[in-house]
Parts: structure tokens; sequence; C-alpha cells
């Protein structure tokens, strides 16, 4: 029987090698040289056809439909992340900035499945005795949390098929390596030959697995990009600073709706799920203030209502500054060409900061009119009415576009109380929404004249 041998790929030009080097022969790429295994072929399998075929080919619309018996962790803001619950047999990758929480959060989940679900924890950065520390100070239930300090791949999967978890966590990826390979743990090759593995026995055994991952000073994943495509789901956790709020984000659900948002707060028992986020954000001035603008924007399933402040200064310098937080600085440029063409201001010699309040970011375009808004107020330094939100795309002809999900948006502000709403012309409603004055609005020169 053939053996597997170790070979070097680049990774860039894909030119195979049977040594490492600092440099690819082929494009000059450096460090582009990874370790893979070349699995050894039996005789037939890729050359040909070779007996009989172990599969057959059918019809989509012959398949039955297949029932998803999702496990509720019990925790509403991880449920809503997750698209209702763990999906026996998915692999989930979390990512997050170093003491961001996240082992904190799953020892916290692996104690709310405790006594209905078996669950094994698996770290190879801590010991037992710094696991059960934790889990007292969060003052956890201890019984039915299973857990194991090791690293090897293949050991765990060796005590996984005895344990056979519902659940099992593994903390963190880049600490574990498979005995294939001579590299160390966390290079590329490690990285991608132990998520493989582990992501074969996940579906194999119909058992959650979830991966925590390092992440880069850019903020992105550690390791290869392949491990995000490898894998049914991706978090991210977030923070802002010193912020004790932490936002878990999914990038990437095949089984729920992506960019959906889970909101928790750090405190000294651990995370505790914040259920309104949008009394968060707002920042409840006693009375109007110039430059301040409420929107409504859309994460995943959930409306949420966030704050945009603008300030506008006559600048003394050469270049003015141009200052986006959370917002795209683009967005930025284009709304002020867009207030200057269509709305008769001008802000060429000013200083423009523009923030969102909380640290949120805002990617979607619902974002532009508030924006439009809150710099004309700082401007005019006259304050917006107050209980009023807004939402809308502008164009760059002057119109206002709509926006997805206006309805429910709607309701959402009326909900905390607002009173006004200024809304693009089709996203205004059929039905009246009770407690609240509903204006339409066509064009940036509409908009400028209602707050007049």
């Amino acid at each position: 029987m053939a053996k597997n041998k170790n070979s070097y790929q680049c990774e860039n030009c894909g030119l195979q090698l049977t040594k490492w080097a600092g440099q690819c022969p082929e494009c000059r790429e450096w460090n582009s040289i990874v370790e893979s295994v070349a699995v050894a072929r039996p005789p037939g399998r890729f050359g040909g056809y070779a007996g009989q075929l172990s599969n057959e080919v059918k019809s989509l619309a012959a398949i039955g439909r297949a029932k998803v018996d999702r496990m509720a962790v019990g925790v509403g803001e991880i449920d809503r992340v997750l698209g209702g619950g763990i999906v026996p047999g998915s692999v989930i990758l979390l990512g997050g900035d170093p003491g961001i929480g996240k082992s904190t959060l799953l020892i916290q989940l692996v104690s709310a499945l405790a006594g209905r679900f078996p669950s094994l924890y698996i770290t190879g950065e801590e010991s037992l005795e710094q696991l059960g520390m934790r889990a007292r100070r969060l003052e956890l239930t201890l019984d039915g949390i299973r857990c194991l300090t090791e690293t090897s791949v293949e050991q765990i999967l060796g005590h996984a098929e005895s344990e056979k978890p519902s659940l099992m966590i593994i903390d963190s990826i880049q600490t574990v390596y498979t005995e294939g390979l001579a590299s160390a743990p966390g290079s590329v090759a490690q990285i991608r030959e132990s998520a493989a593995a582990l992501v074969r026995w996940a579906k194999e055994r119909h058992c959650c697995v979830i991966l925590v991952g390092h992440v880069t000073k850019e903020g992105a994943l550690a390791g290869p990009r392949v491990l995000e495509h490898m894998v049914d789901a991706v978090l991210y956790f977030e923070s802002d600073g010193g912020s004790r709020f932490r936002v878990i984000r999914a990038i990437k659900n095949r089984f729920g709706a992506v960019n959906e948002l889970g909101m928790f707060a750090m405190t000294g028992k651990g995370l505790k799920e914040v259920k309104n986020p949008s009394a968060i954000f707002l920042s409840g001035h006693d009375q109007p203030v110039a430059g301040s603008a409420i929107t409504v924007v859309r994460e995943g399933t959930r409306p949420i209502l966030l704050e945009v402040q603008a300030l506008v200064d006559l600048s003394h310098l050469n270049n003015p500054r141009r200052v986006a937080l959370g917002l795209e600085h683009n967005r930025l440029a284009m709304m002020l060409a867009v207030m200057h063409r269509h709305g008769g201001v001008a802000l060429a010699d000013h200083d423009v900061f523009i923030n969102v309040v909380g640290g949120m970011r805002i990617t979607e375009t619902a974002a532009d009119l508030p924006m439009l808004l809150a710099l004309h107020s700082s401007f005019r330094d006259r304050p917006l009415r107050e209980k009023m939100i807004c939402f809308g795309e502008v164009g760059l002809s002057g119109e206002i576009r709509p926006v997805p999900d206006g309805e429910q948006r709607l309701k959402e502000a009326a909900g905390h109380g607002f009173k006004t709403a200024l809304v693009p012309v089709a996203n205004a409603p059929r039905k009246t929404v009770a407690g609240l004055n509903i204006m339409a609005l066509r064009n940036v020169a509409e908009a400028l004249e209602k707050l007049n």
C-alpha cells in the first residue's frame, strides 16, 4: 500500500515542490510555500472508472425535505445569531480579539446545555484548573461540563468517539495539530488539515463542532482563507475599545440569516444578553441638540435604532478634515457633494466629523438620509424635531430611494415613542402606523424644506 508523503505547494501559483523554499522559483513570491499532505491514490481511483459506483445521480425534486432539529441554547441572543439554535452536524467558527470573552461565552454555552445535551469542551490554551476557576467565578453549574486538555486532533477524535457529545468546542484551532504533518501548530497546513478532519468527523457523527479562531492585527481570522469556506457558520465577536458591550455577528451562516447580530454586556458574572439594544445606542438628550439624527438600521432580521451625530465647523486648514466613524468615508464625501449640488449647502471650507453613537458600524444605504440631515442640522446650528426618525438612500441626482423592510423599521420606531418619520415615498406604508406622523420624501430639496 502506498504511503502518504509530505509535499509543498505555492499558494500563489500552485507550483508543487519536494522541499520547502523561502521564495517560489516560478512566480518569485516570498513566503508563499506551505506544507501539504500528498495522499497516495488507490489504483484506478482517479485514473478512470474502476469497479461499481458507490453513489447515484438523483433529481432534486425526488429528494424529500430534511427535518432539522435544532438544539435551542436557551440564551436568546445566541439562538438569534445562529438562526434558532445549534444544528447537529454543523461546524461553527468563532473569531474575536484576545480577551474579548470568547472562552467566557463558550463555557456559559456549555453550562446552559448541561443536562439536556452532552457537551465536550476541549482547550489547548488553558489547564483544566484555569477552566474550573473561570467557571466558579461565573457561578456556573459545574455538573455536566465535560472538559479535556489536548492539542492532537487524533487524540481529540479518539476521546470524542467514546464521549459521543452533541456539542464539541475546540479552543482554539490554532493550537491543534495533526500527527501526519511535521510543521508546527498554527501553521497554514496544520490549521487546514486539522480543521478538515474535525469537519469530516462532525458530519459523520452529527455533532456540532465550534472552533475558536484567533484574529490578526487587521481583524481578520488568522490562518488560511479556506478555513472560512470549510465551516457552516462564521461568527465574529466585536467590541468598541473599553466598552463593556459585546456584539456577536454572523458573517456566514448556512442555516440562518447573514449579518444577524446578538448583543451582550460583560459583567463580573460573565456575559449577559441585551434584549433591547436600541435603548443603549440612543443617548437620550434632555432636549434636542444640533447635529443629531436618529435612524433605524437593519441587522439581520432585527431593526435597531441608532444615533448619527455630525459636527460641522469652520476650518483653518488648507485641506479641511473629513472624519467618519462607523460610516463609510466615501459615502460621507458623496453626501457632501449632493448637499452642495441639490441643497445649495457648500461645506468645502469646513471640517466635517460624523459618528455613530455606541461604536456601531452602519454599512447599509439607509443611513444616507440621516447623515445628510445631521450634517445640515450641525451646519445651520438648528436641532431636528424632537422624537423624529429618518431613513432612506440618497442618489447622486438628489432623489431619495427606498430601503428594504420600511414598515418594520417604522413599527420599531413607534414602539420606542417616536412621533415623526421622514421616509422615502416608496417606503410610506399603506396603513397608518399608530402614533407616528409619516412624511414621504421624493428628493433632497423636499427633505431640507421639511426642516425649515
